[in-house]
């Protein structure tokens, strides 16, 4: 399969490159040692068609096509694996909005979302990590009249500013129930700046800098009942996890590529040596290219809840961390010393290839849900 096979019709693939080109591209030093949060590059992005090739409502062919969702964000991942992290963000959000339950949202935030007018961001970091049984849940609600209030706070949100949106979950007090999944959660959408809700900072990170990641704050919210996507979650989630999971593999995909190229332009002088090394730019691309055949043929069973489709985007979700790790030591190690300068975008591609491997969900995560759905097709 080659590359043209993997280009969605819903984005327009010359304006998004000179989008990377021409914005993207000279920001990313800015982005990865100054925390630039590269807001203009993001609503630019989201113009050339970034966000809505997986959103059957906003797309003119009027079909969910999460494999060109992926080839988008690997094309921008190519050059800053930050912004792509962040375009996994705005789609994921977008996603929650379309598969929701709130027409009113579907009629007013979606279109701006999935043309970049709205940035957004997903704090379904701590939600997912719940409903395995890794943490417990963040924020708690109450309803009200007309909706809810919430309180509590969420450690890690990224793609936020004051005037940005997110999804979330929070769980109402004193419904029954006490196991995650059990009717007592909702999932909802918030904006930075209603009162009550405080954007604080976090400390600097290793890599992933300007990713507009923030510690957020909910004191007495209020949620109006055209904010609520899904009451209760359970079945909500088991429909959309999917396309959650599998829409991040992007990130990864594009680091590999972009590893596998820097691998490529050292062996005109290191070739010699680097057939050494393992994982050569070859391996690499014949595993790349067996990723990228998964996410084409899950794409089209995206919506399919069951657990043993889970299982098989989670394993490719898994292979994609794994990969991600493998491809960048190997071009820091192709690179040599040249490599380990501060200068180096491959220093900076092997830190944002952690990321890939230790973020919601993580390689542990990943293992752990993998090891829960094999043993229970086995009860």
């Amino acid at each position: 399969m080659g590359a043209s096979d993997f280009l969605a019709p819903s984005v327009r693939w010359t304006e998004l490159e000179h989008v990377i080109v021409g914005e993207l591209a000279p920001l990313v030093q800015a982005i990865d040692r100054e925390g630039l949060y590269p807001a203009e590059a993001m609503r630019s992005l989201g113009k050339a068609g970034a966000y809505r090739a997986h959103l059957q409502t906003q797309n003119t062919f009027a079909q969910a096509d999460i494999a060109g969702a992926v080839q988008a964000m690997s094309k921008i991942g190519q050059t800053c694996g930050s912004t792509a992290f962040m375009v996994w963000c705005q789609d994921a959000c977008a996603w929650y909005i379309e598969k929701g339950h709130s027409p009113a949202l579907k009629q007013t935030l979606l279109p701006k979302v999935a043309n970049g007018e709205i940035l957004a961001g997903t704090g379904m970091s701590n939600p997912m990590k719940y409903f395995a049984r890794i943490e417990t849940l963040k924020l708690q609600g109450k309803k009200v009249a007309g909706g809810y209030v919430v309180n509590g706070q969420l450690p890690w949100v990224s793609n936020l500013a004051p005037d940005n949106i997110l999804g979330t979950a929070f769980e109402v007090e004193g419904r029954p129930g006490g196991d995650a999944g059990r009717g007592q959660e909702v999932m909802a959408i918030f904006h930075c700046d209603w009162p009550g809700v405080a954007l604080k900072p976090v400390p600097s990170f290793l890599g992933m800098e300007g990713t507009g990641t923030y510690a957020l704050h909910f004191e007495n919210v209020f949620v109006p009942q055209d904010y609520i996507l899904a009451d209760p979650i359970g079945p909500w989630l088991a429909g959309i996890r999917c396309g959650f999971v599998l829409l991040q593999v992007g990130m990864g995909l594009g680091i590999v590529q972009s590893c596998i190229d820097h691998i490529d332009r050292s062996n005109h002088t290191l070739g010699h040596v680097n057939h050494f090394l393992e994982d050569s730019a070859e391996q690499l691309r014949v595993e790349l290219h067996d990723i990228i055949e998964r996410v084409h043929a899950q794409s089209d069973q995206v919506l399919n809840s069951s657990d043993a489709n889970f299982a098989e985007v989670l394993t490719t979700r898994l292979m994609t961390s794994e990969l991600t790790l493998r491809a960048t030591q190997s071009a820091m190690l192709h690179n040599g010393a040249a490599g380990y300068a501060l200068a180096s975008p491959v220093q900076r591609k092997l830190r944002e290839g952690y990321f890939v491997a230790i973020v919601t969900p993580a390689i542990k995560h990943l293992r752990k849900e993998l090891h829960r759905i094999r043993s229970s097709a086995q009860q």
